[in-house]
């Protein structure tokens, strides 16, 4: 019985390090790891141990046989990855050896270096996996930071609601910050409570995993109208993100513009358009729905720079689209490039899969027509949002000229951005902390993992990687002696930082619609 990965892939490769044939690929010393989209598994080797549907902590790997409807093209999916030439496939009559298991750490000795004492700033999944690795592969105490009051980052409040199996993996995540050697403090906001020399004085190490939190703006003419937000604060307050505010975002208009075409920007589509009774059966905010069984949105347009064939979505988050109940995904015929393109794509591109999807020219100067639908519009960019005290519309120009969309809200989801944690050097170009293989540049002792270490770019499963490499360099760094020695015990940071995390909470609101 063959196996088959679908939608919620994490790309962590859990799957990869305990299939016993080498039959998924791409695997973590491949080259093709971290730029697919998922990983595949080859259905001529695999001989259905169901060893990878275990270890999966996203419950994205079925039997092809049992694979739900709307999850049946992933068998073909996974199928096609082999069919490129360039594709590894083991050979079903040799012999089978796995080339890979956990991330290769140095060979360390109880001897090497004494007990660590490492904090790691943010509850995510970048700070997770790297205190995974250090509880797994050394006697180090963890103190765990986060400035919010409830742990998990990005998987607690960034993945969708109608998305629980990617949530999961927050589930492998929470044993480790009950782990006997785990303190945790949360609410503890890192260059507002306590300082980053206070965290460094007392601890061997600090790795900084605070994410990319700010979001990137047009820079056009009427962005900071009431109704014109980022994508970001919308995701935030479906999700129940402590500092969003509850009241939430105007949903009287029928027509709302996205822009951007990246998987955030489908999510915030979809949730805007899914079925509210469908949404009561997840962990969405209470007030999110609410507002969404009263919303009179209609049509949702997602605005792209670029053709069908550079889109920054994923195929399974596009293929999730075509099977929304009730919702008809439309592409803008305004563009003949666009026809062109997909007519051209190859098979398994993701302009491909915009074959079975209507195309026809639409009339933005009118309410949306009866019917709900996703409407992706490409080769067109946001020039200037207009409105008298808040949006009622967007000017968009593309080869065709200028056309004025009539909306009532637009969201721009064009990507994220760091932050620059006090203390710390901040490149402002790229939005990250300078690193030599996750060590903070001038700063012994200080590591840096994740977003704020190499860009908003990579799911979950990507910090995998990232992590194994800063928690070697820090290893290697211990082994070789320069870590700087803590001026004060780790204890006394537990005691300060239950006094400080008291005053931490209940801070402003943040992301309320405007």
């Amino acid at each position: 019985m063959t196996y088959a990965i679908t939608q919620t892939c994490c790309g962590d490769a859990a799957c990869v390090a305990v299939c016993p044939v080498n039959c998924i690929h791409p695997t973590p010393q491949e080259r093709a790891f971290g730029s697919t989209e998922m990983l595949h598994i080859d259905p001529a080797t695999c001989i259905g141990c169901g060893a990878c549907a275990d270890a999966c902590p996203v419950d994205a790997i079925f039997p092809v046989d049992r694979l739900p409807a709307a999850q049946k093209e992933y068998a073909a999916i996974n199928a096609a990855y082999f069919e490129e030439a360039e594709a590894p496939r083991q050979d079903p009559d040799g012999p089978n050896f796995h080339p890979w298991g956990e991330p290769d750490f140095p060979r360390v000795l109880p001897a090497d270096f004494a007990p660590l004492k490492v904090a790691v700033v943010g509850t995510g999944p970048a700070g997770m996996y790297a205190a995974q690795d250090l509880l797994l592969h050394t006697s180090a105490e963890v103190t765990l930071v986060d400035r919010l009051p409830v742990a998990g980052g990005l998987v607690r409040y960034g993945v969708a609601p109608d998305h629980p199996a990617t949530k999961k993996v927050g589930d492998a995540f929470a044993r480790f910050r009950t782990h006997p050697r785990v303190r945790m403090h949360l609410g503890l906001d890192v260059g507002t409570d306590v300082t980053t020399a206070e965290l460094a004085a007392h601890h061997d190490a600090v790795i900084y995993a605070v994410g990319a939190s700010a979001d990137r703006r047009l820079s056009v003419p009427g962005e900071d109208l009431p109704g014109s937000v980022a994508a970001s604060a919308f995701v935030a307050w479906y999700n129940g993100h402590p500092e969003a505010a509850p009241e939430g975002f105007d949903l009287s208009a029928e027509r709302v513009v996205v822009v951007g075409n990246g998987n955030v920007a489908l999510d915030v589509a979809r949730i805007l358009l899914a079925d509210p009774d469908a949404l009561a059966r997840t962990d969405i905010a209470e007030c999110a729905l609410a507002a969404l069984r009263g919303s009179a949105v209609r049509e949702v347009v997602l605005l792209a720079r670029r053709g069908p064939e550079h889109a920054a979505y994923t195929t399974s988050e596009l293929l999730a689209l075509t099977h929304l109940p009730g919702v008809e995904l439309v592409v803008d015929d305004h563009d003949p490039r666009t026809a062109a393109a997909v007519e051209a794509a190859g098979p398994g591109s993701k302009a491909a899969l915009l074959r079975g999807v209507t195309r026809r020219h639409l009339d933005w100067d009118e309410p949306p027509a009866p019917g709900r639908r996703i409407v992706l519009r490409f080769h067109s960019r946001p020039t200037e949002v207009l409105g008298e005290g808040r949006v009622e519309a967007v000017r968009v120009t593309s080869d065709a000229g200028e056309r004025t969309l009539r909306a009532g809200m637009m969201l721009r989801a064009i990507g994220y951005r760091g932050l620059p944690v006090p203390g710390l050097p901040f490149d402002e170009s790229t939005g990250t902390v300078p690193h030599e293989g996750g060590r903070v540049t001038g700063h012994p002792g200080t590591y840096v993992v994740g977003w704020i270490k190499r860009g908003p770019t990579g799911g979950i499963g990507a910090n995998r990687t990232c992590a194994a490499e800063t928690v070697s360099t820090l290893l290697a760094d211990a082994v070789a002696g320069t870590l700087p020695t803590p001026t004060r015990a780790s204890r006394a940071f537990h005691r300060l930082a239950r006094g400080r995390a008291r005053r931490g909470r209940g801070r402003r609101r943040a992301g309320a619609a405007r």
